[in-house]
């Protein structure tokens, strides 16, 4: 098997949430003290409490109960140096969309507030401290149609210097059985968002875009506005039910599957175009994806999960290339299908082949410290 030792010093994990559900504003306050006390009642209750899209994109209640800041994180990424010879020394913290309403964009509501109070909790996060890695960029939550978005911005960067780039989660999707992160649809190409967006490009700051394969071009129509702006591309553009059904119909059979992949391919292509646009091999496994309904998930092996994801990473790398393409493990969310080693270990065996060593460095580290301005 390939690994990294003699790459790179180190990983930059560009895609790591943290929180902690018992003492913040977060939508899993409620599970999280259910879960504390009573977890295997927990999971009992979970398929009757959370709808089919929550638990389809969650796939089980630990994963947002349950505390996960860096102890937690070094944990799950310690069996990296045996398994790839390397380890993460730099992480880039991604919002966790702790409130889910239009208003978290304007400072005057809960939701505002709890956007910058996000920032200041993990700021104060012990990054750094002994063998923890160190927080490299944060990518915080506001909303470009906001009033007083700019302003917004401004509270971020006065409590951190290491303010990277915000994320607005626009995911939709016509399946009602599929879980909706936005409020409406063509948010990225609507007027009142390209408008707001200037005060991302005065700021100098990137745009993480999390969309669902089907939504891409509204991503292309963005990033021809704002050629200025680096924008990525989270879980490599998010081909739902890809592979296998999900909601109430995606992926259901064969031939369905294939026309999401065909899609996602096309879109993938055309968005390859925009020179300002990367894309993240990250969330590879979000169980929205259509892995399976079990709790515990069913990727099973790093070879299994290199022969499922090795189309998807083919076509980014033919079409975005070595310079563009930036590695995130998506944790905690996708740890219910995938170990870390087994998604790092993956990307190895397949981008090795392709691009030898220069891929490897600037998929792993260079192309992360570059587009989040990390020293």
């Amino acid at each position: 098997m390939s690994s990294l030792d003699g790459v790179v010093p180190a990983i930059v994990d560009a895609h790591l949430h943290q929180w902690n559900p018992r003492t913040t504003p977060w939508a899993a306050n409620r599970l999280s003290r259910l879960y504390r006390f009573v977890p295997s009642f927990g999971d009992r209750v979970f398929p009757m409490v959370v709808s089919q899209a929550d638990r389809e994109y969650v796939l089980t209640p630990s994963t947002v109960a349950r505390v996960y800041e860096p102890m937690q994180y070094l944990a799950d990424t310690s069996p990296l140096f045996d398994g790839v010879g390397t380890r993460v020394d730099t992480v880039v913290h991604m919002e966790s969309h702790w409130r889910g309403d239009e208003a978290a964009g304007r400072l005057d509501t809960p939701a505002g507030r709890s956007a910058v109070e996000e920032t200041r909790y993990v700021t104060a996060l012990p990054f750094g401290e002994d063998s923890l890695p160190r927080l490299g960029a944060i990518v915080a939550h506001a909303d470009p149609r906001a009033e007083r978005f700019g302003e917004l911005l401004d509270e971020h960067a006065a409590l951190t210097d290491r303010l990277r780039g915000i994320r607005w989660i626009t995911t939709r999707h016509p399946d009602p059985k599929i879980r909706n992160g936005a409020d409406a649809d063509g948010i990225l190409a609507s007027p009142a968002f390209l408008k707001g967006f200037a005060d991302v490009a005065e700021r100098r700051l990137v745009f993480d875009a999390f969309v669902y394969s089907h939504q891409l071009y509204d991503v292309v129509t963005l990033a021809r506005e704002y050629p200025e702006v680096t924008i990525v591309v989270d879980h490599i553009g998010a081909p739902v039910g890809l592979f296998g059904p999900v909601g109430a119909r995606t992926g259901a059979t064969a031939g369905a599957r294939a026309d999401i992949l065909r899609l996602w391919r096309e879109r993938m292509f055309t968005l390859a175009s925009c020179p300002n646009v990367m894309v993240k091999l990250s969330g590879l496994g979000l169980p929205v994806l259509g892995y399976g309904r079990e709790r515990w998930g069913n990727v099973g092996s790093r070879a299994t999960l290199t022969e499922m994801i090795g189309p998807l990473v083919d076509h980014a790398f033919a079409n975005f290339g070595p310079d563009r393409l930036i590695f995130g493990s998506n944790f905690p969310i996708d740890k219910p299908n995938v170990s870390f080693d087994m998604i790092v270990g993956a990307l190895i065996d397949l981008i090795a082949p392709r691009g030898g060593d220069y891929a490897l460095a600037n998929v792993f580290r260079e192309n992360a410290l570059r587009v989040y301005s990390i020293d």
